[in-house]
This record gives C-alpha cells, structure tokens and sequence, in this order.
C-alpha cells in the first residue's frame, strides 16, 4: 500500500491556514453570518444547531490542515434554503467541530453519538440476482461509493497542487487495472467541450458545481485535477475531485445487481491496495459532505412505476418502509412525467456495505411486487 502523502500547506491564506486561531476576518464574518442566518426563516439544519453557544466554542477553533468553522459553514451562511448547510473543510473538521457535526450527524442519519460505524464487509456479491429478468421494470442499475486519500483536506483548502497531485497519483494506479476494469482517463483540462458536453448529456460526467457547492468552495482552481476514468462500455467510472477526490461508480442497463456490486467490490479493492483511505471509527469513510458517511454506498436503479407513481403517497409510504429514497430520473428534485424514478438506500451510516445493499434489493423487489398489484 502507498505511503499516505504528508499534510500540504495550504498556500491560499497564510494568516488564516498558519498555527493559531481563526484570525479576526474569519470572526468577523462568522458573526455576520450567524446574525443573518439567526434572523433568517432558514429551513436548514444549520441555523437550528448552530447557538450562539455552539458558535462561541467554535469560532475560533482551526484544524491542523487550517481549516476554520467558516470553511465549514459558508455554503449555509450564503444559501439560506439549504436544507443541511454544512460541510467538512477537511476530515479533522469532524471532530474539531464535533458540537456541530455531531448533532446534524445524529439526526439525519439517525443515530447515536456511542455508535460505531461497523467494519467493512461487502459479503459476497453473488447472494443478490436480477431483480427484474424479463426487463420489465428496471431500466438500469447503479453502485457508487466515495473515498478520501489520507493526508489532504477537502475542496475547500485544497491547494492547484494537491488536485493535481491526487489526479497524478491515481492516474497511475488506474492505469494499472486489468480486466473489464481496464480504462482510460480523461482530464478535464484536455477534453474537447463537444465530448465533455456529451458525457454530461448522457450521465457520466459531472458539471461544475451548483450554488451550494460553489459557496463552499469546493470549485476552486476549475477544471484543474478533475477528471473521468471508465472502461470501454463504461460500466466503470470513476469521478476525480469532483466533490469528493474520488467517486467510484458501476452501472449498466437492466437489473443485475449481482453483477453491478461485484464490479465495484473488485475495483474498490483492486484500488486500496495501492493508496489509503480516511475512515473513522464513529462514522466508517469519511467525505466532503456529512450526509455521505458510513459505507458511502448509493445503490440505486432507475425503474418503471407509472401505476405505483400515480399514488405518490402510497409510493412514499412504501419507499419508507424499506428505507429507500426516491428522486427524479433526471436527479434530486427532478419530475418523472413516464413513471420512470430513481430509487436508492437511504441509509449508509451504521450499516455494513453488504447490509446497505440488501436494504436496496429487498426494497426493489417488494416495489416491483406492489407495481405488479397496482391498478
């Protein structure tokens, strides 16, 4: 396994990534945040955990990488209908700002501050099938799970340097994949803007950021570092720094989830052989964003219901019974006029990999039942 790169200086703001406190600029504007969020009608999970206790404990707190509570805050403090409004400057950030964290964590996860984030334990992949053989309901299927590589913050204090040097260094290793996980990667720097535009067009690349993230930094030094690896049917990619320095993700067409779990699980440990992940024993991997913890696993298909679908209630109901979330074809908050949604595991944190899947297949399988059954 690779050696764990050491802690980069952060070379955006000497005063504010040096030893010590937050400075004095940081405070200001901690305060004026606070007092526009306090006197907002914020629907976010920020204003309601952010006291002016908790905000006087923190404000002048600073990881070891730098990072301040306004690193941390910002998105929230500027989009006021975020509904989370926080995110981690850096893994530290967890824990230096636990009064924070901590509580959000909690409550959108729904756990408790002395559980423990299970060990890693895929399973084994051949325990899940086809959910839908004669191809009626499933469109297709999707795995994807998020890393961190030790020794770096997240968007926020990241530096031109540590993008490219995470770019470089996985650069290497995926080259190095055999098989079907055999690949190219294309950086973002160097791809035309009609293939760019394409791969966007039918789902595989990412954009640059929306608000929330552009607020939070997490787009510095664009389209520096970021990139797209996938194999040549594209059934296996991987996301470089876009929110997170790694998304990995398997997909194809139909419901084979047995197969689609399997690629991941390979590539995921195909890949840690060679470089090392941040995990934390309260909350398993950790990633730029607290309501990505635990496995990090979303495993979701895109599955036709137009019957089920015409009870949205009923639906929602049904969904939340077997801890599934429902989206848009299209993503998050996206309609489905044709019947046709994303469903996924809600829950990735105090579950083992292997249980999150069988959440998701179990949950599948009683959906396409009542899609049967309804008229």
């Amino acid at each position: 396994m690779a050696k764990a790169s050491p802690k980069p200086k952060c070379k955006k703001c000497e005063e504010k990534c040096g030893k010590g406190k937050a400075s004095p600029e940081i405070l200001t504007q901690l305060e004026a945040g606070f007092d526009k969020l306090s006197n907002s009608d914020s629907p976010s999970m920020l204003k309601r955990f952010l006291t002016r206790e908790v905000l006087d404990k923190l404000k002048t707190k600073k990881t070891s990488f730098g990072s301040t509570l306004l690193d941390c805050i910002q998105s929230g403090l500027e989009n006021l209908d975020s509904g989370i409004g926080i995110y981690a400057a850096d893994p530290e950030c967890y824990q230096v700002f636990a009064e924070l964290f901590d509580p959000i964590i909690e409550e959108y996860h729904n756990v408790k501050k002395s559980d423990k984030q299970p060990s890693t334990d895929w399973g084994s992949p051949n325990v899940f099938g086809n959910l839908d053989p004669k191809g009626e309901f499933v469109v297709s299927t999707r795995v994807r799970c998020c890393r961190t590589l030790k020794g770096y913050p997240f968007n926020p204090c990241m530096t031109e340097e540590n993008y490219k040097d995470i770019e470089s260094q996985m650069q290497a290793i995926l080259n190095d994949l055999t098989g079907d996980l055999s690949g190219t990667y294309n950086p973002l720097t160097s791809m035309p803007k009609d293939v760019q535009q394409k791969l966007i067009e039918d789902h595989y690349l990412f954009k640059e950021g929306d608000r929330f993230l552009q607020s939070a930094n997490a787009c510095r030094y664009w389209p520096t570092g970021r990139g797209i690896f996938y194999n040549q049917n594209k059934s296996f990619l991987i996301w470089i720094c876009e929110e997170d320095h790694l998304r990995i993700m398997c997909m194809q067409q139909g419901g084979n989830v047995g197969e689609v779990y399997k690629r991941l699980v390979t590539a995921v440990n195909e890949i840690q052989k060679k470089i090392s992940f941040v995990t934390n024993d309260r909350f398993g991997y950790l990633t730029f964003c607290p309501t990505n913890l635990g496995t990090t696993i979303r495993a979701s298909v895109h599955i036709k219901v137009p019957r089920l679908s015409k009870n949205m209630d009923k639906f929602k109901q049904l969904a939340d019974k077997y801890h599934l979330q429902i989206r848009g074809a299209q993503g998050e908050h996206s309609d489905s006029p044709d019947g046709v949604y994303d469903l996924s595991n809600r829950r990735r944190l105090g579950l083992t990999e292997f249980q999150c899947m069988k959440e998701m297949y179990d949950g599948i399988t009683e959906i396409i039942k009542a899609e049967k059954e309804a008229k």
